[in-house]
């Protein structure tokens, strides 16, 4: 029996524990909302962990509470239920995802762990899966330009993890999960209490898929076979003067994908060889925070923040090799008071050093002169901010910041962003932002699971992307009953000055040594053409009973960019997404089901290329199609078991890799991935609280 059937077949037999154990206890009018025990009986809140962000600024807070609703196995698979985020495959071989904030890709979208910036460059295309999802404590997304105190790079927002700390109640908790398509995965976390001031913690994971799975029967891997192990260890000390957090994380993944044994039937496959990938990453991190505590009544302190990070990459991607040495330091000096309750005050200077040790092989199938590629790129940047909060009560907040950037590649540059916030009653709040983000595209690094296609790559970008960021919001608390809606609208508008253009509507390179029907992709800057975003959304949450909360939103996405001379609507972006999502957790808190339905919208296609035969490569366009996910769980006194499915509905993509019959020809593409590339999934876990030691 292998470890999936383990896992399945001893949730449910948990799962099947206590069924008819539930009483339901009240006393009057009287109700029990909080954590607390009564004879035995751990009865928990029923209040679902989505809230919207205090302060200026647009954005969620999502906690362990809402996590804990889906499997969540990464950061990838935390955002099943959240209507502004989409996370999506980028191509249909390396299992490479993206997340997507208003419309556009996560490149412009700023990640954060512990508020530092992290997982650039080469780490983009697979970072979604180097955070396992029992040791997130929460996840924040903000929307639009943020915070200039995080840097200059968050163009359409930030995703921000909190760890688990280590000083938090002390305890071990174990989280197994197996599913059907042969993933199974263990996660550990502890922690210590040294003493009352100093604590330690150590978070574990394992995962691997161990079977090959090809539903569409293309002779392709639907997903790669992953193998992961991961582990931090992270410090705590807190003095009355003085604190620090710091830690160590390391990361070994191998992935492997391509063709499976029955996909060599071809006479090119029997020659060269079945097409595979292979991706060995070895990641190195480290962090501390230094926080001297000046003045308490007035919330006067002095951090130091510093950041390291070491991501070693061997890609090989049939007849295309990858390799890459990236390197990272960030630093950061940060001052911060309260001049008054209604005044704060922010500034500090910032450090980053880039760099990036490139080697590109592209193989004797592609044009000599662009056979092998040694790339190094570095950059430094530093940067000088301030930023200053006016805040009346809650009511009214106003919140300006401006920083100032040279770089050692683009010379100096100037970020101004300000937020606001209104609310004249507690039944409507408004909010409002504008603001500037940069960034610096590393073509290769942050693309090269694209590298799986045989698109010969055409890189003349020279300039930073820049744009301009515009959003407002309205959310109001609508008495219903004895409960309150809680309605939201939003409307952001994101304006590039330049974009870095990853164009597949060009398709083909003409004229090189004579060949002109090489596929490639050309990468170039937008300067002085179009390239914009406006992005609709309205959300609705209603509890529409004691325990069952009800959830609705609707996402409008206008995505538009000049490719060539000709302004069209990004490809492979869906038109609109729909959502609703449904949670209930009996009295007791000793059951909770959770369903959530997605339908996304249709969209473009790049232009398609045709074969010898006169067939086109794909359609123009792509339609809509649902997702459904569900999931039920049990809460015991020290553990609880879940069971789930994801895309219930089965619906998948048909061919998502273009000529899978050729891969060692010209036209062979996994890029054009718009949909799901494999079908229903269930799972079962068991997360136990073992407690103290």
């Amino acid at each position: 029996m292998n470890p999936t059937t383990y896992s399945l077949s001893f949730a449910l037999a948990l799962f099947s524990l206590n069924a008819g154990a539930e009483t339901v206890m009240s006393c009057g009018n009287d109700t029990i909302d909080d954590s607390q025990e009564l004879q035995n009986v751990q009865v928990v809140s029923n209040r679902i962990g989505m809230r919207r962000m205090p302060g200026a600024g647009i954005g969620q807070i999502i906690d362990k509470s809402e996590l804990f609703r889906a499997a969540c196995c990464n950061l990838g698979e935390s955002f099943t239920t959240n209507p502004s985020v989409d996370v999506n495959y980028s191509d249909a071989a390396t299992g490479a995802r993206q997340i997507k904030l208003l419309g556009l890709s996560g490149t412009y979208v700023q990640m954060l762990t512990e508020n530092i910036p992290n997982f650039r460059g080469a780490a983009m295309p697979f970072s979604l899966g180097y955070v396992p999802g029992t040791w997130m404590k929460s996840i924040q997304v903000s929307k639009g330009a943020s915070s200039v105190r995080n840097g200059y790079e968050s163009i359409t927002g930030q995703i921000n993890v909190q760890y688990l700390q280590p000083e938090d109640e002390q305890g071990v908790t174990v989280n197994l999960y197996g599913d059907t398509k042969s993933r199974f995965e263990a996660n550990a976390d502890g922690n210590i209490h040294i003493n009352p001031r100093l604590s330690t913690e150590v978070l574990l994971h394992y995962d691997e898929n161990y079977e090959e799975h090809d539903e569409n029967k293309d002779g392709f891997l639907d997903k790669p076979n992953i193998r992961q192990y991961n582990m931090q260890n992270r410090w705590a000390y807190l003095g009355d003067t003085y604190i620090f957090h710091g830690g160590l994380s390391l990361l070994s993944e191998k992935r492997a994908g391509g063709q499976t044994a029955h996909g060599g039937h071809s006479a090119i496959n029997l020659l060269m060889g079945l097409y595979k990938i292979d991706i060995d990453t070895k990641r190195y991190e480290m962090y501390m925070k230094h926080a001297f505590v000046l003045n308490k009544e007035h919330g006067t302190n002095l951090a130091l923040m510093m950041t390291g990070s070491i991501h070693d990459m061997d890609a090989v991607y049939g007849y295309r090799t990858y390799n890459v040495l990236e390197k990272n330091f960030y630093g950061q000096l940060m001052y911060e008071t309260n001049f008054t309750k209604k005044h704060n005050l922010s500034a500090g200077v910032s450090f980053n050093r880039d760099y990036f040790d490139q080697q590109i092989d592209h193989g004797k199938f592609v044009l000599q002169s662009y056979n092998q590629i040694d790339k190094l790129e570095k950059e430094s940047v530093t940067g000088i901010y301030a930023q200053y909060t006016y805040n009346f009560n809650d009511k009214f907040v106003a919140m300006a910041g401006l920083r100032g950037d040279i770089s050692s590649e683009y010379d100096g540059f100037v970020t101004p962003r300000m937020h606001l916030k209104w609310m004249p009653s507690e039944i409507v709040t408004f909010r409002g932002e504008i603001g500037k983000g940069y960034r610096n595209a590393h073509v290769y690094a942050e693309n090269n699971n694209l590298l799986a296609s045989s698109r010969l790559f055409i890189d003349n970008h020279e300039r930073m992307e820049e744009a301009w960021n515009y959003g407002f919001s309205a959310g109001f608390n609508i008495p219903v009953g004895n409960k309150d809606i809680k309605l939201n609208a939003e409307y952001y508008y994101t304006d590039f000055i330049n974009q870095t253009v990853i164009d597949f509507d060009s398709n083909i390179y003409p004229g090189v040594g004579g060949n002109s029907m090489m596929p490639s992709v050309f990468i170039y800057d937008s300067y002085g053409t179009k390239s914009y975003s406006h992005v609709f959304q309205v959300d609705a949450t209603y509890p529409i009973f004691r325990g069952f909360t009800l959830t609705a939103a609707y996402r409008r996405n206008i995505v538009k960019a000049t490719y060539g001379k000709e302004l069209m609507t990004k490809p492979l972006t869906n038109k609109y997404k729909g959502l609703i999502s449904a949670g209930y957790k009996t009295p007791l808190g000793l059951w909770q089901f959770d369903v959530t339905l997605q339908l996304n919208g249709g969209g473009r296609m790049p232009k398609p290329y045709t074969f010898a035969d006169g067939s086109q490569s794909w359609d123009t366009s792509f339609h809509s199609f649902e997702q459904l996910s569900a999931q039920v769980t049990r809460w015991f006194r020290h553990f609880s078991v879940y069971v789930g499915g994801e895309n219930l509905t089965g619906f998948k993509q048909k061919n998502p890799i273009i000529s899978a019959d050729n891969p060692w020809g010209p036209k062979f593409d996994t890029t054009m991935v718009w949909g799901p590339v494999h079908g229903a999934m269930g799972y079962a876990g068991i997360r136990i609280n073992i407690g103290k030691l």
